[in-house]
C-alpha cells in the first residue's frame, strides 16, 4: 500500500487544468491524448472516474459527474 497525502490545493488545480483541456478538445480522445502530455490519465472503478499519474496510476481526483460528455 501507498500512502498518499490529499492537498485540495493542488487536486484542485490539477482538475482545472483537466476540465481547461476538456474545453479546447475536439473528442473524449483528443482530450485523453492531451492528458498523457501532462503526465495524466483517466481511471473508471466502482466509485466513478478519476484523474490518474501516468505511469502509476495513482489516483489524484476524482472527475465531476458528466465530465465525459
Amino acid at each position: 500500500m501507498v500512502y498518499v497525502h490529499r492537498d485540495p490545493m493542488i487536486e484542485a488545480g490539477i482538475l482545472d487544468l483537466v476540465m481547461r483541456e476538456r474545453r479546447k478538445a475536439n473528442s473524449e480522445m483528443d482530450w485523453k491524448n492531451r492528458l498523457r502530455g501532462y503526465g495524466y490519465t483517466l481511471q473508471e472503478n466502482a466509485g466513478g472516474i478519476f484523474v490518474a499519474t501516468l505511469p502509476h496510476g495513482v489516483e489524484v481526483c476524482q472527475l465531476p459527474q458528466g465530465s465525459l460528455h
